[in-house]
């Protein structure tokens, strides 16, 4: 027969032994044996025997089970409420994630809110988001310029359909240290032409940028043009506009990783939801729209959720734009150099305020730049600094106790806002000095400097290169706005980004007002080099070895250095023609003379 009990289970016959020692344990103690010798005896604690017999004296055989450990309450335990509210916020948003929402409850219930870690938690519990597995990716290194302006990112990016079937391509800009967008302006065909109109209409907008980074795509560069490279629109603009162009290795997407990774945030917000539209003019309309939100509404994680408008500064417009639409594409012929207005001085308007306290040596240190004595008297105390552009105020108590003429700059008081100073109240006492007799000079000025013999003329501790081809040339410098024009004989050599600050400005001597317009560029001439053919018959010329054959070996002969080729004469007649491979400088222009024997 049988047996119709039920079999005990391994945790039931786990905690009905456990129970039967800690009993034995028990009885020991109660009959008198000292806890001492029953602690060693079983293995564990005098402080343990002691609790079974406390617990079994209270409850009898169910004092000695083990206990939950759950505890009683979970006051960090997230609010229901809350936790509700994430789910809701993830079902209307399905591209937030536990940051984003994390951010978003901040805004909205303040200090309640959860921790990303938390949300995510959340997020997972409830089955909005699937728990992914660490990954350990390869880590890149992450950089990026300090203030805005300094460089921009570029490039041209597909996925935009029409009704008919057409797809179009978007002309995209970010500004590297803000993610500010300067420019997404859709194009019927992305040829060299458009990008440039395209580009420059950004341009006109914000201001010259003092780099641009680009792919290598044949809209921004010829330079793997076959069977020769040439010089496309777009690197001839911006070699006129002083603008330096970069390129990105091939096959290296994660070097313009800002912009690649602005396009994939326009696919799934815009291009992926909006669908097919009916024509160019409602497409541009729908992603200037877009723009505006992502410049001026939408956090950044990158930025610690900052708005890129927030952090851009143009470089003819101080205040934070309030909208990133397109530009109109401009009417300016892409050749034509615009001349700038020139700099005024900005007032209250661009004044910040910045809580320090006075070191023991008395000095204080701002930005780097200046630095003012307050006193040893006021060590340790707690001030305020007014600045702008023409005086520096120290307040005390609501008392101004110095005031100083101002050497910052604007990128100085930009890069002071970003790192937490607060706008400035109206001027707290009088101007340093009068601003009617500034160091701002609104007209072109002219100086004159002579290149030394590698083509470096230097204007206020600042070196422009010209090129070796100037070297002992007397250089006019047309100091305009944001350009430098490098002019002789009525030539214009180069045209550069001006580095000086307006107090640089002022500070030069033996400079005059600038007559006439800038000079157009001349026409690009074949530099010309003389070179001893070598008994092998190969010529050096810029890194490159040019074989003109043995038979011209002593021989002196000139090579014509044109862009895309080198020219081999002797005399007037030509020897050889080979493509240039080599973008190395050319630094010997004269043959060598035969060693001694």
């Amino acid at each position: 027969m049988q047996n119709s009990e039920p079999r005990e289970s391994e945790t039931d016959r786990t905690t009905r032994v456990t129970v039967e020692v800690r009993l034995s344990a028990v009885t020991e103690v109660i009959n008198g044996s000292p806890v001492v010798d029953v602690a060693e005896r079983f293995g564990v604690s005098r402080q343990t025997v002691t609790a079974w017999r406390k617990r079994y004296e209270a409850e009898g055989l169910e004092g000695l089970v083990d206990a939950s450990r759950r505890p009683h309450s979970s006051p960090a335990r997230i609010d229901p409420n809350v936790e509700a509210l994430i789910c809701e916020m993830r079902r209307h948003h399905r591209r937030w994630g536990a940051r984003r929402i994390a951010y978003q409850l901040t805004l909205e219930i303040g200090d309640r809110a959860p921790s990303r870690s938390t949300v995510y938690r959340a997020l997972v519990r409830n089955g909005l988001i699937n728990q992914q597995e660490q990954q350990h990716k390869r880590i890149y290194k992450r950089w990026q310029r300090e203030a805005p302006m300094h460089l921009w990112q570029l490039d041209l990016v597909g996925g935009l359909f029409l009704a008919d079937g057409r797809e179009c391509k978007i002309l995209t800009g970010i500004d590297d240290h803000s993610r500010f967008v300067v420019t997404a302006t859709i194009l019927q065909r992305p040829s060299g032409n458009a990008v440039v109109e395209a580009f420059l209409a950004a341009v006109a907008r914000w201001g010259v940028p003092f780099e641009v980074l680009t792919d290598n795509g044949k809209q921004f560069t010829g330079k793997h043009t076959r069977p020769l490279p040439v010089e496309v629109l777009f690197e001839r603009t911006c070699r006129e506009f002083g603008i330096t162009a970069k390129l990105t290795k091939r096959h290296s997407p994660t070097t313009t990783g800002k912009i690649e990774r602005f396009h994939r945030t326009l696919r799934r917000e815009l291009l992926d939801e909006a669908g097919a539209f009916t024509d160019i003019e409602s497409a541009q309309a729908a992603l200037d729209e877009w723009v505006h939100a992502y410049n001026t509404v939408r956090p950044h994680q990158s930025l610690d959720m900052a708005t890129p408008a927030s952090l851009f500064r143009a470089r003819d417009h101080p205040a934070p734009p309030d909208s990133a639409a397109a530009p109109q594409p401009s009417t300016q012929h892409p050749f034509q150099v615009p001349h700038p207005p020139a700099p005024t001085r900005q007032r209250s308007s661009q004044a910040i305020e910045l809580d320090v306290r006075v070191p023991p040596s008395g000095v204080i240190g701002i930005a780097g730049m200046q630095q003012m004595w307050i006193g040893k008297n006021h060590a340790g105390r707690a001030v305020t600094l007014w600045l702008d552009l023409t005086s520096i105020h120290v307040i005390a108590d609501d008392v101004v106790i110095k005031t100083i003429p101002s050497r910052l700059t604007t990128t100085d008081l930009e890069r002071l806002a970003m790192r937490g100073a607060r706008p400035g109240r109206p001027a707290p006492s009088s101007d340093a000095v009068d601003p009617s007799k500034a160091v701002s000079r609104p007209m072109p000025i002219e100086i004159d400097r002579t290149a030394s013999r590698d083509g470096i003329v230097v204007i206020a501790h600042h070196q422009l290169r010209l090129g070796v081809a100037t070297a002992g040339t007397r250089v006019t410098l047309r100091i305009d706005g944001g350009l430098i024009h490098a002019t002789a004989s009525s030539i214009l050599l180069a045209t550069l980004p001006n580095p000086l600050s307006q107090n640089e400005i002022a500070s030069l001597t033996n400079v005059r007002a600038a007559t006439g317009t800038v000079p157009a560029p001349p026409p690009a001439g074949a530099q010309s080099v003389q070179r001893r053919v070598p008994k092998d018959g190969k010529l050096m010329v810029a890194g490159q070895r040019i074989n003109v054959g043995r038979v011209h070996t002593g021989i002196i002969v000139t090579v014509l250095v044109e862009d895309h080729y080198f020219r081999v004469l002797d005399g007037t007649t030509e020897l050889a023609l080979r493509a240039r491979t080599s973008t190395k400088p050319i630094r010997n222009f004269n043959a060598h003379r035969p060693r001694a024997t």
